[in-house]
């Protein structure tokens, strides 16, 4: 084989934290550089310098508080305490002098789309949980490396970063020498290698053909329905009538789905506590405990249906996991509609301080979940039915809790950070919904105004919330939500007392 046609790039992993990072440009390629460093290693400090950055980049830079932006040409004083440099302008000539000044100063650099001025390549990148591929043509075909990135993300199973906790945990067990581990270890993974690539392939493309064949009939279903029993010779007088019959407190429910999805915008949780602890607040008659967490389910269905379609985009769901949460939780979440239906209809000034209690250990547990964020890797917890279905129950019952109950669960309990979350989001998102209907079907939808004023306000609040994310100290956020919330139950418990 001729040796100049042998790829001689020295692949390696970079702590790239522990290293100060400078891209200049901020186009579409820019873009592609910041969130390619950031993406795999999302503590870098990075700062970006260019004449124009895009929106897309600023936007970035919300989500990323150790991303530094310049909007001013490239001085040579920019690579002053720089380790890497990544040039992504449309200029040669510049191109080339900023990576003749980075020689100079020996600074590692890497010039866009010039594999002849680059001393290291950012290749194609495949990762499931802590396993990471990195592919290289040699600068040659970045089309090829992204293909080849396609064909292993579809052949490895979203449940390997399980395979590989599991395998640590032998690994710390075996006795003897490193030899005897690594043959012990071979015997074990020898049937991965064997599994053909081709019938994964198959059978993920046999189910996603089966779940659209689903979705087509059901589709069809509720056309037929709806062309069935909805009159709509009526629906003019019906619109003309629903707008004269608006509640005058629909501006109350805007904000508190404002605040809320601000809330939880910015700090990834408390959405149903703090929307159910805010609607029984307000002392109006109709707002039950269960008008309360009905309301706030139908408005979670679109917030967590939105996001959770972005965790499954990004493949942070473990479809193992959420299989193992989503059915106890409908079970969990249909059982606390139920009771919480039927109870507060005779019970109310009972159930309502036993909700508001409920709600204000929820504020303990967000205090508690601020003072520890940094949870430490304890065995991995394995009732995960057991905790879907309480946090299930108590979250239709509460009108929230889900969150604090079951995703903190699963992350205290040693599963990885990043699935627990999405998988927890995902499976959220069926429980809200099975509950959205199972509270339809038994107290009805007269509270429909308070779901359209949730949901508005919340839509209102979406982008602004995306744009505190990082702005706000995690750790301050969720103690400013655990004592407010702690504070409206509270109140709603002393005024259900002195009644």
């Amino acid at each position: 084989m001729n040796t100049e046609s042998i790829n001689k790039l020295f692949p390696v992993f970079l702590k790239l934290e522990n290293f100060r990072v400078l891209i200049v440009g901020g186009g579409k390629v820019g873009l592609e550089k910041v969130s390619a460093v950031l993406n795999n290693s999302p503590a870098t400090k990075v700062t970006l310098v260019a004449t124009l950055v895009s929106e897309e980049i600023k936007a970035f830079s919300f989500l990323h508080s150790n991303l530094i932006i310049k909007e001013r040409g490239f001085k040579n004083e920019d690579l002053e305490n720089i380790d890497l440099v990544i040039v992504a302008v449309n200029n040669k000539e510049i191109s080339l002098l900023i990576k003749a000044e980075a020689q100079k100063r020996n600074i590692l650099a890497n010039v866009a789309d010039t594999p002849e001025q680059c001393d290291f390549y950012l290749g194609s990148i495949v990762q499931k949980g802590d396993l990471k591929i990195a592919i290289s043509t040699n600068g040659k075909s970045p089309t090829i490396a992204k293909r080849v990135r396609e064909v292993f993300e579809e052949s490895f199973p979203d449940e390997m970063q399980e395979v590989l906790e599991n395998l640590y945990k032998i690994r710390t067990r075996l006795d003897g020498d490193f030899s005897h581990k690594v043959s012990e270890l071979n015997k074990i993974t020898a049937n991965l290698s064997a599994k053909p690539l081709e019938k994964n392939t198959l059978l993920k493309k046999i189910r996603v053909a089966t779940l659209y064949s689903f979705a087509v009939i059901l589709i069809m279903i509720f056309g037929h329905l709806v062309l069935t029993y909805v009159p709509f010779s009526d629906v003019a007088s019906f619109v003309s009538a629903t707008f004269q019959s608006f509640d005058p407190n629909i501006w109350i429910y805007v904000l508190a789905g404002f605040i809320a999805q601000m809330i939880d915008g910015a700090l990834g949780m408390a959405y149903g506590v703090t929307v159910t602890t805010f609607l029984l607040s307000l002392g109006i008659p109709a707002i039950t405990p269960a008008v309360a967490s009905a309301s706030m389910h139908a408005s979670e269905v679109f917030t967590t249906g939105s996001s959770s379609l972005v965790y499954m985009r990004y493949k942070n769901v473990n479809m193992k996991l959420f299989k193992k949460l989503v059915w106890p939780g409908i079970i969990g979440a249909i059982i606390g509609a139920a009771a919480i239906s039927f109870i507060s209809k005779d019970y109310f000034s009972i159930i309502k301080p036993l909700v508001s209690i409920y709600t204000l250990i929820l504020g303990v547990m967000i205090i508690f979940r601020a003072k520890d964020i940094h949870l430490k890797k304890v065995s991995k917890i394995k009732k995960v039915g057991i905790v879907a279905a309480t946090g299930g129950f108590l979250d239709s019952v509460g009108g929230g809790g889900w969150g604090p109950i079951v995703t903190t669960s699963l992350v205290a309990g040693g599963r990885n950070l990043r699935y627990a979350i999405g998988s927890s989001h995902l499976a959220k998102f069926f429980v809200a919904l099975i509950s959205t209907l199972t509270f339809f079907f038994i107290i009805g939808l007269s509270h429909w105004q308070i779901i359209l004023g949730l949901v508005i306000g919340g839509m209102v609040a979406a982008p602004i919330s995306i744009y505190f994310s990082n702005k706000i100290p995690t750790k301050k956020g969720l103690l400013f939500v655990g004592f407010l919330v702690i504070a409206i139950s509270l109140k709603t418990i002393i005024t259900s007392l002195l009644k």
